[in-house]
């Protein structure tokens, strides 16, 4: 047996951190990404000029309350913003720009003629659509974080800082508050997991970024919609979006877990069904690009 078929039939790892870091470095270079992390940075100063400007030099009133009811309570922790900037961008733009990326994660490659060159290098298909699924997950994350911190500054430089009264009435230091919004940002981040499959998929029966992207965040819409409707409320527990805001559970004391646990298992369901759907889709598909 020569060297290079003991090679060909030596099994390969189903992860490799080479890979995967080269994979996140690509990403994150992309001007299309650093363009979206820009927007979810903006939103926060956005939301905290606004309540700033509706507020005047800091007096009550503010926030027309949407969601949560944190914008209401801004104007006198600036912590909350972090928690208003989380639920302002968690119903469409967190998700629609997940949406981007997985949508274009391996379409994207068939598109510019790079697919085939990976599967040679060689990566094999499962530990490619691994590491394009942890690429996207590790963008769920950092995105989350770049609202949260964008938040946390603007909140400080336009806000007063210090104790956190939760949403039950209780206070807790200014401390506990920073670790209930980091707990709060890694909630966020996993409730976009199942976007995150549902883009990985959707990228597999596709040769085209463009579309596939379109048609993830036309999915996301769609199911956005639906959660909305009165009609429905028998399907919308199933529907990924239904638990998304189960974060502000995290302000409670005692913290309510039962619709955080709902989303975390709802999430993690569409994450199997449709990472399987994907890598059965990916492993027989015959790959020309």
């Amino acid at each position: 047996m020569s060297q290079a078929e003991a090679v060909s039939r030596t099994p390969r790892p189903l992860w490799s951190l080479g890979l995967l870091r080269s994979e996140i470095t690509m990403t994150f270079r992309r001007w299309r990404t650093l363009a979206l992390l820009a927007v979810l940075a903006g939103v926060p100063v956005l939301v905290g000029i606004a309540v700033r400007i509706e507020t005047g030099d800091g007096g009550p009133g503010g926030g027309g309350g949407g969601g949560p009811a944190f914008l209401s309570q801004v104007t006198h922790n600036g912590l909350f913003l972090v928690f208003a900037s989380l639920a302002v961008t968690l119903p469409f733009f967190l998700p629609m720009s997940v949406g981007v990326i997985a949508g274009d994660s391996l379409a994207g490659e068939a598109h510019g003629g790079t697919l085939r060159y990976l599967l040679v290098a060689p990566a094999g298909r499962t530990r490619l659509l691994l590491v394009k699924y942890a690429t996207t997950l590790t963008f769920c994350l950092v995105s989350t974080l770049i609202v949260a911190l964008s938040a946390l500054a603007t909140g400080a430089l336009l806000f007063p800082l210090g104790e956190v009264t939760l949403l039950s009435g209780t206070s807790v230091s200014f401390g506990e508050g920073l670790l209930r919004a980091l707990a709060i940002a890694a909630a966020v981040a996993v409730s976009l997991t199942g976007v995150a499959a549902i883009g990985l998929f959707v990228s597999t029966v596709t040769t085209s970024g463009i579309a596939a992207m379109a048609t993830t965040v036309g999915l996301l819409i769609t199911v956005q919609i639906l959660d909305s409707l009165p009609q429905l409320h028998a399907l919308q527990p199933y529907l990924f979006p239904h638990y998304w805001l189960s974060f502000a559970d995290l302000l409670r004391d005692p913290v309510y877990w039962d619709q955080l646990e709902k989303n975390l298992g709802l999430q993690a369901l569409y994450a199997v069904v449709f990472g399987s759907a994907a890598w059965a889709r990916f492993t027989t598909r015959d790959i020309t690009a």
